[in-house]
């Protein structure tokens, strides 16, 4: 199989458009969307609708969330906030009702591979300290309870949004365990309790170690670098390989302005942050 994976689009229609021409020639067997793709800019429904229809496979992201009414965005700051409350005016039932249905995790058995947005155990949590690194690595040693074709598992109600995982189950195998949220691209090597970061654009996926994998931001990348970001894998050759694709930014900020969204949005799309 030869996936490519996409996170944290952010309504930024020029850069999804980029990076879909250009896995539309990378002979592609089926496209993972690692959530977030509303928020901060100024085309919510072309971005929504475009996944819709090819089919992507795509999970809801913590902007999503948001976006839908399922939770509320008391805790974004002030940026982020602004750009939510004007998206679901923006959203018409058909709209809402996809972000809606979202699964939270899809695993793809056969390939070993597990898709989250913020970490495995909840959409909002991020994985950037060591300390998140090795709680994931660890949740991927337990049975995780992720329906292969993608329907959201039940809420724990003691614990809001994080889903049960069995601590008394054998491990499912997952080997390379995709994430978003954080918007810079990373890649991180577990093998015998040892963990190593790495930051090639090509990544052998080696048979004794275990790989969390980040493939930064399509629409709105937080690493210096204003273009889009996203990764193939290419399971059969075993390789990840990163690509960044260059859009029209001006296009985009002009956009943002024209919508009444937060300058200082359209200002850090052309720094990169």
């Amino acid at each position: 199989m030869r996936y490519a994976c996409i996170s944290d689009i952010h309504s930024n229609l020029e850069a999804l458009s980029a990076v879909l021409n250009q896995i539309d020639l990378l002979d592609i067997d089926d496209i993972i969307c690692l959530g977030d793709i509303v928020g901060y800019n100024a085309d919510p429904n072309a971005c929504i609708e475009i996944i819709n229809s090819r089919g992507v496979k795509c999970i809801m992201g913590n902007h999503d969330a948001r976006a839908s009414g399922l939770e509320e965005p008391d805790d974004f700051n002030y940026l982020a906030k602004e750009a939510i409350l004007w998206t679901r005016h923006q959203l018409p039932p058909p709209s809402l009702a996809f972000l809606k249905n979202l699964p939270r995790k899809i695993s793809f058995p056969q390939d070993k591979l597990l898709a989250v947005h913020g970490s495995i155990q909840s959409t909002d949590e991020y994985i950037m300290s060591l300390q998140d690194v090795v709680t994931n690595f660890a949740l991927m040693d337990q049975e995780i309870d992720v329906n292969p074709v993608g329907m959201p598992l039940e809420k724990d109600a003691a614990q809001g949004d994080r889903y049960n995982v069995s601590l008394s189950e054998p491990s499912n195998g997952v080997k390379v365990c995709f994430f978003g949220h954080t918007h810079v691209r990373i890649v991180y090597k577990e093998m015998r309790k040892n963990i190593y970061p790495c930051y090639e654009s090509i990544i052998t996926i080696e048979d004794t170690m275990r790989y969390l994998i980040n493939p930064g931001s399509v629409g709105q990348p937080r690493d210096g670098d204003s273009k889009a970001s996203f990764l193939i894998y290419d399971t059969s050759a075993k390789k990840v390989e990163f690509m960044r694709i260059s859009y029209d930014v001006d296009k985009t900020c002009k956009k943002i302005i024209a919508a009444g969204l937060p300058v200082e949005l359209a200002e850090r799309l052309r720094a990169g942050w």
